[in-house]
Parts: C-alpha cells; structure tokens; sequence
C-alpha cells in the first residue's frame, strides 16, 4: 500500500507541507502532487520557499505563474518569486496614484516600496491570492513551503494584517501608499476565512525519527493550532531499518530512530500519522519521485566496489585558518536542517579554544543555542536576536525619539502605523546590524536562518545600503560604512556554507553561493556535515546511498575551490561542550 493512502483518499482543496529544515518537505509534497495527478486530480504545486529545488526535482524551469509538468497529466508547478512578486506589487501601487501624480510623488512612493517589507507583504499577496479564488482550475493546491520559522511568518500573516488593517485608514509608513493595502482588504479575510476552515484547509508536518525534528514539528503544531489551523497531520519521513546483525552503525542509526519514536511529544500523538522508509535512491526525477511512496520500492543492492577515499580538513584546521585574525564575522549559513547550529557553536568553542573573546548569536527563530551547549563557557558569551522582542525594543526606541515631542493623539497613530507586521522585519534587520558591527573588536559567530529567510536579510542589508548612498548623494562620504560594506570585506566577514552529502542541501548551497557572490560576498569555506562515508558500515541500504554521498562530494569540490571541512556522522547528537569539541577534531 503507498505509505500515504489515507492522505491521498482525503486530502483537502489546499495542502500546506511544512516542517524542519531537511525533513524531505519538497520530495514528499512532490511525490504527494504527482501521486493525486495520476490519480486523474488536477493539482497545482506551489513553492513558498525562495530557496525552493522543484525546479532540479522535477526538470522543470519555475516560474511565477504555472506550468505544466511533461509526464504528469493534470500537475502543474509554480513558485512564489519575491523579487516577481515584489515588482507586480510595486505597478499596482503606483498605478493607483492616478494620473494627478507627479514624477516626484511616484519617485518617493516607489522609494517608500523599495524595502524587505515590501516584499514579504508582497509574496504574501500572492499566496493570499491563491486561497482566495485565483487558481479555479485545480481541484487541490499543494504548497511546498518554506523551513517552519518562515513559514509561521507566513500563515500568521492573514490574521495580522486584518487585524491591522481593521479600522485603519492611515496604513504602515514602510509599504507606502495605503490604498496598496487596503485595495487587498477583501483579499486577506478571504484567506484567513479559508485557512480557518478545516474542511478546506490541511497542513502536513514533515519530520525525520530524530527528536529534534519531532520536538519542532510539536511546537509548530502548537503554534498552528492558535493561528486556527486545527486539521493536521504528520508524517515520519526516511524511518530506517537495519538489516544486517553485523553493523553497529547501522543499529545505531535505527535505535536513534526509534527512541525518537518512542518519546513522541504528546501533541504529535494525536494525529493521525503516516510513515515513509527510507530509500535507497535521491529524490529527484519522475521515477525517484513516484518510487518515493511507492509500496513496491525496489531493495538496495550493497556495492561491493571499494569505498571511495574523501580527502579533506578537520573543523579544527578551519578554526585555525579563523583564528588567525583578531577580530571578525564568521556567518554559518545553509539550508535548515544541515547542522548550521551545531556547527556554529563547535566553531565558536573553537575560537574560544584558540585563546579567543567570542560572541556566539542566531537569526533563525527555530535555533536553540543554550540547549546546544548545555553549559555557561568562560570567554563565549550567546545570545539570540528574538524577532518579537526585538520588535519591542524597536517600537520603544521610536516612540522615544520620533514620537516624543508629539501630542497623546499623534502618538496614538504612530503606535497604531507601528502594528504592521513588517515593523518585525525591520526590527530584525536592526539587530542584525548591531551585530555585524561588535565583529570590529572580537569574534561574532553569527547561526543564520535557513536560507530562503537569510537571503531575505541579504535583501534588507543591499536595500538599506542604497538608501545610504542616495541619502549622502553629492556629499563626503568616506566614512559611510553600511553592513553590507561590512559582508563584502573578506577580511572582515567569513562565511561558511554548510550541506549535508544530499542532493538537494548541495544544489541549495551552491545556489547560495552564488546569490552571494552576486552581492560582491565571497565564501570562505564550505563544511559537508554527517558523512557516512567516514564510517564503516555494510548495511545494503546505507552502502547504495554512500554512492551517492561520494558523487556530492565531487560536486562539492568543484563548487568550493577551497579546502573543505567533512565531519562524519555519529551515533549521539553532539550535545554539549564536549561533544561539540570532539566534532573539531573528528
């Protein structure tokens, strides 16, 4: 029987997939599409993540609007570009300015656009657009969204801009006119009415036999419930089971499995849940994808060639290279679920190691840094920019100074423009300077979100950078130093790409690297992390992925140019002072 039977004969109109970073979120929600497809469904498959692989999976060039999928009747895929969706937004707004407006008025108005809130409220127009009624030819709607913090942002964005929007006719200063939003009223009460529904609306949780995974998937069914979404189901994705008596790392890897298992969170036994084993092959292509829930799979075959060699150099000889500088920015950055946590933190006892002050400190809402460590480290000091409460602070910090020679009535409308959700994404980026400049006297180990979510904030610093350069426009500015001059300097910033020896974490990472290079940010190492090349397993299943494990790390080579960091996998999570320095020398 397919592993998702169940879902299958009782799906919902719209299907959202969410979940950890590196859980199999797209290979599922791609299998599941193409599976209603050949069931004779019509079904639209849509990325929310702006780090979305659909494209390489399926062979298919994406687009903002949909397109069919050779191969599968009736499926058709499209992904929700930011940049696309920011620009659509943009001729709308201006368009409803008229022909009274003048070149100066539309000038700042498109100023006033040119920001990250703008895109996010943009990319939210969007999908808002597809509950609401603008995709009538599909019978269902399979959304393939973005890592779990990112996407909470999104789901929860329905309710806060209606309540935002309720009784306001003055609008958020940072997305310009407000007829752009208000015009969109109708449009988000629609959505929220249709997120609410269970009867219409289902999400999927994602997640691996590992507890933190599990632990995530619990806390985002908690957080989804208070939003309204109530219908819910999960699914335990790539369960392993080992086949020889004789393999140790095999056992270890399925005890690991199943004690996650065993421990389930209270709120994840409540639903209804389906399995998928783990396969043999990658998740890209028709065949792999429909292989994928497929209860005919085929068994793996052990290879008997020799196992290849992996050349490559200890955390530790990449601390080293670091530490060779007093002071800077190191950015872990990668897709969600490749380790970037973990390995910020081994890098930052690295550091610490090496007789250096370090500053340890994420972006990513789903990170928990103090659980990594478990202990207080003399010479470390960690921190986390926590977007609510550092909306707080921002909003405090303008009332203060802005609002303060104001009258009670015009502070009220100040506090009132304040409450738009974009303010978070200001407020963040606010932080994430402040950041990047304690890296002139010390360390500053900086764990990123997932990608899609880090490249927002890339976005933020080049917009920010623009407007400074507008603002000293035909004056000095010699001593102008925005942050993204400060992750352009290579002597000043180091960033180190993380992936797992997975197709999919290295075509992100590679992606990344080359949206950073446009933005003049060169790399300075990549890490692939939990290699089961460095262990000695016989497992057939385990021995047919370590093939493929080999080609990603020839891919990585030729991506990096660089010396590259393998860490192998372990059998216990590396948690701990420690665990996490074992992994500098393993």
């Amino acid at each position: 029987m397919n592993p998702l039977t169940p879902l299958l004969d009782h799906p919902t109109r719209f299907i959202f997939f969410t979940g950890k970073g590196g859980v199999g979120k797209t290979s599922v929600s791609t299998a599941t599409a193409i599976a209603l497809a050949d069931r004779g469904k019509r079904v639209l498959l849509v990325s929310t993540d702006s780090a979305s692989n659909l494209d390489e999976m399926l062979g298919v060039q994406l687009r903002n609007q949909p397109v069919a999928v050779p191969g599968v009747p009736g499926l058709a895929v499209m992904n929700i570009d930011p940049d696309v969706a920011a620009q659509n937004y943009r001729v709308r707004v201006v368009a409803q300015m008229g022909d009274t407006a003048d070149d100066d008025d539309i000038a700042t108005v498109r100023e006033q656009l040119s920001g990250a809130c703008t895109t996010e409220i943009a990319t939210f127009d969007e999908f808002a657009s597809l509950l609401s009624g603008d995709a009538p030819d599909y019978d269902h709607l399979i959304f393939d969204t973005a890592p779990t913090g990112h996407t909470l942002r999104l789901l929860s964005l329905p309710k806060a801009w209606t309540g935002f929007l309720a009784g306001n006719d003055r609008g958020a200063s940072c997305l310009g006119p407000h007829s752009g939003l208000k015009m969109q009223e109708q449009l988000f009460n629609l959505a929220l009415a249709t997120l609410n529904d269970p009867s219409a609306t289902m999400v999927v949780l994602v997640a691996r036999a590992e507890t933190g995974s599990l632990r995530e998937a619990a806390r985002t069914s908690s957080e989804l419930s208070a939003l309204g979404l109530t219908r819910q189901r999960l699914i335990i994705n790539a369960v392993f089971r080992a086949t020889r008596p004789d393999d140790p790392i095999a056992h270890a890897i399925e005890a690991l499995g199943q004690q996650a298992l065993h421990t389930l969170p209270d709120t994840l036994r409540k639903l209804e849940t389906d399995y998928i084993p783990l396969r043999p092959f990658d998740s890209v292509g028709l065949p792999a994808l429909r292989a994928l829930l497929s209860a005919e799979a085929p068994a793996p075959q052990a290879d008997l060639a020799p196992r290849p060699k992996i050349p490559h150099h200890t955390l530790s000889m990449m601390v080293s290279k670091l530490a060779a500088a007093d002071h800077g920015l190191i950015m872990v950055m990668g897709k969600g679920g490749v380790g970037k946590t973990t390995l910020a933190a081994a890098i930052a006892l690295g550091l610490v190691r090496e007789g250096k002050s370090v500053h340890l400190t994420t972006t990513d809402p789903a990170a928990h840094l103090a659980g990594t460590l478990q202990a207080d480290i003399p010479g470390l000091t960690v921190s986390r920019i926590h977007p609510q409460e550092e909306t707080r602070k921002y909003v405090e910090k303008v009332m203060a100074s802005r609002g303060r020679d104001l009258n009670e009535a015009e502070r009220a409308l100040m506090l009132e423009d304040l409450r738009s959700p974009c303010t978070e994404e200001v407020a963040v980026f606010h932080a994430f300077s402040r950041v990047v400049s304690q890296a002139r006297s010390a360390f500053v180990v900086l764990d990123t979100a997932p990608t899609g979510h880090s490249l927002l904030l890339m976005d933020a610093a080049g917009a920010y950078h623009r407007q400074m350069q507008q603002a000293f426009e035909g004056q000095s500015a010699a001593h102008l130093v925005t942050p993204l001059m400060r992750l352009q300097d290579k002597d000043y910033t180091k960033v180190i790409l993380i992936t797992l020896p997975e197709s999919t974490p290295v075509s992100q990472a590679a992606a990344l690297q080359a949206d950073l290079r446009r933005a003049q940010i060169e790399p300075f190492g990549w890490i692939i992390n939990k290699s089961l090349l460095a262990t000695h397993t016989a497992d057939p299943l385990l021995q047919a992925r370590l093939q493929s494990e080999y080609s990603q790390y020839q891919r990585v080579r030729a991506y990096a140019g660089a010396d590259i960091v393998a860490i192998p996998w372990v059998p216990t999570p590396p948690l701990g002072a420690e665990a996490l320095r074992a992994l500098l020398d393993a």
